[in-house]
């Protein structure tokens, strides 16, 4: 069974910057889509950035310049750089990888890592 790993939470200060990772692990045969998304306090859980494969990362505007995410196809993994975090970044931060194909699959699916913590202070 594929699972997404992440790390790279932490606590930083406002104007401070975070690299999150994340892998999937198991055997993988292809993913379609793999990205960031957040669930900030009192808020559903949002887009913050996924590549699609093979085409142009798309971004959250609330990104605003601030978070490059990157991909690495062979690898299976997903970075999002986070600069200039502002409190209101604060959140739990989800990889997700969707159009999953791997062994004993008859279908695609969609994945979700258990979510990591970025808490940005004042």
């Amino acid at each position: 069974q594929v699972q997404l790993v992440e790390s790279g939470g932490d606590l930083v200060q406002a104007g401070g910057s975070l690299r999150l990772s994340c892998a999937a692990s198991g055997s993988v045969f292809s993913i379609d889509d793999m990205g960031w998304y957040r669930q900030t306090p009192g808020k559903e859980r949002e887009l913050v950035a996924l590549v699609p494969e093979g085409g142009v990362a798309i971004y959250a505007d609330f990104v605003k310049g601030r978070f490059t995410v990157s991909r690495d196809i062979t690898k299976n993994t997903v970075d999002l750089q986070m600069n200039s975090l502002q409190p209101e970044d604060t959140g739990v931060y989800y990889c997700r990888a969707d159009g999953v194909s791997a062994p004993a699959q008859i279908y695609p699916t969609t994945v979700w890592g258990r979510g990591t913590q970025v808490t940005v202070s004042s």
